[in-house]
């Protein structure tokens, strides 16, 4: 059949995949996709060949292995001080991706409205088109990529049923404090509307800072997804596996959609990462030290250069402003960067409903002391 209508007319394939084939093709440095260089710890790794071969490869629980459950509300307790019932509240997904997905889908009905902060992660929307609501976009603030809260209560109304935040902030490295939490309270606290949060960057808050979650605001609690992503926390983003935090009815209505799009996630998996969050419960811990000094590495390395670095308060992503360097909008710039100097970068326009005010890219900087030095060396001979 040709010429039927798409659901999703806007969306091609992803920046992220279309900048990492170019970067195949030329042999660039790849600055651009966000993975880490760095492989899972070794005993993770040995327990998931261990429960490969002890035989768990049929299907887990729906809402995710009990003893996964129970580790994930320890580990919640004993981070960030916050209670959770691992049986009503943690639903096991498969990656944020999905949880992001399911818990749209779980709330959002045809002609509401859901709100997001530009720039952001490009699945949000899709997912909210798919669920038949109108997206409304809300910049965010230069020159720190802070929330404007005049704008955004500006954007909060009657139809208003959803709130997409992310923090620790991908692309720009941004977090959010108790303080904003609390006004994003605030402007929640009139309406029947709920707040999905994606912190699957908690672990990688920088400078001394604690990660400030949605689940912390007691105002919120009740409304709340809180999105998380093991991936990231163990440097295993192939593996895909990430989980939803949310009070007893946003969950139970988060797994009606999760058990028709996913229903359960790898059982080997979730058996190898329950037993090592018992045997190394501080290893999350050690990860903000661990990208911290890669995100320094970075920095000093292209201090020389012409780009202008923002400041990363957490991520493993680091924006750079090129206007000293080009006039070129973003995308053409990243492709200059990987076909002339051999570096692949992302443009900040495909975060955006329409074209940021600034100049910015995005290096992922989870790479080892070589790869940052294979970079560095054509980024600061540009001129």
């Amino acid at each position: 059949m040709e010429g039927f209508p798409s659901k999703l007319p806007g969306v091609g394939t992803t920046i992220f995949t279309v900048m990492s084939r170019l970067a195949a093709e030329t042999g660039a440095v790849n600055l651009g996709q966000g993975f880490p260089d760095f492989d899972p710890p070794v005993r993770l790794r040995e327990l998931v060949s261990a429960h490969l071969g002890a035989g768990h490869n049929q299907y887990a629980p729906m809402a995710g292995l009990p003893a996964l459950c129970d580790a994930i509300a320890e580990q919640a307790a004993r981070r960030h001080g916050w209670p959770v019932d691992p049986a009503a509240e943690i639903t096991v997904t498969a990656g944020a991706t999905e949880a992001l997905f399911a818990a749209i889908h779980a709330i959002v009905r045809a002609g509401d409205e859901v709100v997001l902060l530009d720039p952001c992660y490009d699945s949000y929307a899709p997912a909210a088109a798919l669920a038949g609501a109108k997206v409304r976009r809300v910049p965010l603030a230069l020159p720190d990529l802070s929330i404007d809260f005049e704008r955004l209560a500006g954007a909060i109304g009657p139809r208003t049923r959803l709130l997409v935040v992310n923090t620790p902030h991908n692309p720009s490295g941004a977090v959010l404090s108790a303080a904003d939490w609390e006004r994003i309270a605030d402007l929640l606290e009139p309406r029947d509307a709920f707040v999905l949060s994606d912190e699957v960057y908690e672990c990688l808050v920088f400078d001394g800072r604690r990660h400030a979650g949605v689940l912390s605001n007691p105002r919120l609690r009740e409304r709340a997804f809180a999105v998380f992503s093991f991936g990231k926390t163990f440097n295993a983003t192939g593996w895909k596996v990430g989980y939803c935090i949310a009070a007893p009815p946003l969950t139970a209505e988060l797994r009606k959609v999760h058990q028709f799009l996913t229903f359960a996630v790898s059982a080997p998996m979730q058996y190898a990462i329950a037993d090592f969050l018992r045997e190394q419960p501080a290893f999350a811990d050690g990860q903000a030290a661990f990208y911290q000094a890669r995100r320094d590495r970075f920095l000093a390395l292209l201090a020389p250069s012409r780009f202008r670095l923002l400041p990363a308060a957490g991520t493993y992503f680091q924006l750079a402003d090129y206007s000293a360097i080009s006039g070129l909008p973003d995308v053409e710039f990243c492709e200059q960067l990987v076909r002339q100097h051999g570096v692949a970068a992302i443009p900040l326009s495909p975060f955006c409903d329409e074209p940021f005010r600034a100049r910015l890219i995005r290096f992922c900087f989870a790479k080892d002391d070589a790869t940052l030095e294979r970079a560095a060396g054509p980024l600061l001979a540009i001129r």
